[in-house]
């Protein structure tokens, strides 16, 4: 084997080892997820690709109006955990009551620009337990979250991460999910 052959195998080698090192480095913090369902539209639509920062939550707890994605019980055709994308309505010790087809955050309407109908389904009265928040899809006459008991509040524990960054379809790249 030449000389010239032996280098470039050895620059192949550390292409690839670097790449292999970055991807690992990447997928450490950032995670690529793809809607499935209708449950955020208008915001996210179905086959939108977000990336999730997986380490939005590590030091800062969720906000309201963050969009997040987090495991739940639900299960796939596939017989595996569904996680689920939606948008925090609530963070712990907030008082959520919805009625007549509108949400009430701490005995104030809240305003929700983003949601597909205008109109909340359910009638809710609860406090938002210690360590979990309220989370709910934006198009809530299509959307099983933390208002069905098969969802509940969600543990801080069981959220996977902040969507920060829709990269596809191309003509709709955001970070802005507020609406």
């Amino acid at each position: 084997m030449s000389e010239a052959v032996k280098k470039e195998i050895i620059e192949w080698i550390k292409v690839i080892v670097v790449a292999v090192i970055l991807a690992g480095i990447i997928t450490t913090f950032v995670r690529p997820t793809l809607v499935k369902g209708a449950s955020m539209e208008n915001t996210l639509k179905q086959y939108d690709y977000l990336l999730v920062n997986k380490m939005a939550y590590r030091s800062d707890l969720p906000e309201r109006g963050d969009v997040i994605i987090f495991k739940s019980d639900l299960m796939q055709d596939n017989g595996r955990e569904k996680d689920l994308v939606k948008r925090v309505v609530g963070v712990e010790g907030d008082h959520i009551v919805i009625t007549d087809g509108k949400v009430y955050l701490n005995d104030e309407l809240l305003e929700e620009s983003y949601t597909k109908d205008g109109y909340t389904d359910y009638e809710i009265d609860t406090v938002v337990p210690e360590d979990h928040v309220f989370a709910m899809g934006d198009n809530r006459l299509d959307s099983t979250d933390s208002r069905d008991s098969s969802v509940g509040p969600v543990p801080l524990d069981d959220i996977v991460g902040k969507v920060f960054i829709r990269l596809f379809p191309f003509n709709k790249i955001t970070t802005d999910f507020q609406g």
